[in-house]
């Protein structure tokens, strides 16, 4: 690569730190896309000055993500593969496009999003910014786009912020688990199916994928008999009936371990000296979660599916809900 070509392509670098745009991936590989992302769209080559940066409100030049690499193979000493096309695209452009930098209007509009002859082009509020690059006006021009467009690395950092799923407790404790599908049931385990079936519950545990111990009241547990605690050994919920005197032991099914027949016996064992009756339950979101594992579930469990809250699907339990007493 040529000296005026690596001094480019950190101006084109320098230029998108200004802008607080920020790659997929935080390497210099990256960053180095990135750039020439920017120029290839810009239609800026080595020598070229930044006053002549291309726009679609005042040029007809439009790059598709084929002729992108062309350009940076010829210009920028690459040697990548036409056939990278669609990296270049997810990569690079969707991350200009996003922060307003881009166009993807240029050329067919109607193109499909994977289309090769879709056309790209810097947009009419980033050409200014682009021109004023290194002049006096520089800082004025920034300004004004990021008045117009925003930050990207500030939307990007919003919606990264943490979201949880919460979950009121029966004695109505409010805890926070991550977001996720599998974290949605154990919520809706807590606040739906319990006050249907368990009205009295003592909510126990209730584990989060990165918390296991989240909400853990061991000296109750341990006062049950259950004795091996070890976060593995418990299922996603525990809740204790004082009227029935049974402990209920609930797995939330998304994409594992429902209570099948190796399940069923761990956590049998795990219970170690505790008499106390226990209640297995696997819970899913709908039948066709259910039907993944319909052949797996163990006989003397409970099935609950939290679109038809308040039915019991029951797998030779002795009757409705209950433990089994059979030998």
């Amino acid at each position: 690569m040529s000296k005026s070509a690596k001094t480019k392509i950190k101006d084109a670098v320098d230029l998108l730190i200004a802008l607080e745009i920020t790659p997929t991936k935080d390497t210099n590989r990256r960053w180095e896309r990135l750039g020439l992302a920017l120029l290839g769209c810009a239609n800026l080559k080595p020598v070229s000055k930044w006053t002549d940066a291309a726009n679609e409100s005042e040029s007809k030049h439009k790059i598709t993500t084929r002729q992108m690499i062309e350009f940076w193979n010829k210009h920028y000493g690459q040697k990548l593969s036409r056939g990278s096309y669609d990296d270049v695209k997810r990569q690079e452009l969707d991350v200009l496009i996003v922060a307003g930098v881009v166009s993807e209007s240029a050329g067919n509009p109607d193109a499909n999003y994977n289309d090769p002859t879709r056309g790209y082009a810097i947009s009419k509020t980033a050409g200014e910014i682009l021109k004023s690059f290194g002049r006096p006006d520089w800082e004025e021009k920034l300004g004004e786009f990021k008045k117009v467009a925003g930050s990207l690395k500030v939307r990007i950092n919003k919606n990264r912020e943490k979201i949880f799923v919460q979950i009121k407790t029966p004695d109505g404790t409010s805890l926070e688990l991550d977001q996720g599908p599998h974290n949605q049931l154990q919520k809706e385990v807590v606040e739906s199916f319990l006050p249907q079936f368990v009205p009295d519950a003592l909510l126990l545990y209730v584990g989060d994928a990165k918390n296991k111990s989240l909400f853990l009241d061991e000296d109750y547990l341990r006062k049950l008999g259950m004795n091996d605690l070890a976060h593995a050994r418990l299922p996603d919920v525990v809740a204790y009936s004082p009227a029935r005197a049974w402990i209920i032991l609930i797995e939330a099914v998304h994409s594992a371990n429902p209570v099948d027949h190796i399940r069923h016996l761990q956590m049998e064992k795990s219970m170690g000296t505790c008499k106390v009756p226990r209640v297995y339950v696997s819970a899913f979101a709908n039948r066709a979660s259910f039907r993944k594992w319909v052949c797996d579930i163990s006989w003397e469990t409970e099935v609950w599916l939290s679109d038809e809250p308040t039915h019991l699907i029951h797998f030779n339990g002795d009757k409705f809900l209950g433990p089994y007493t059979g030998g």
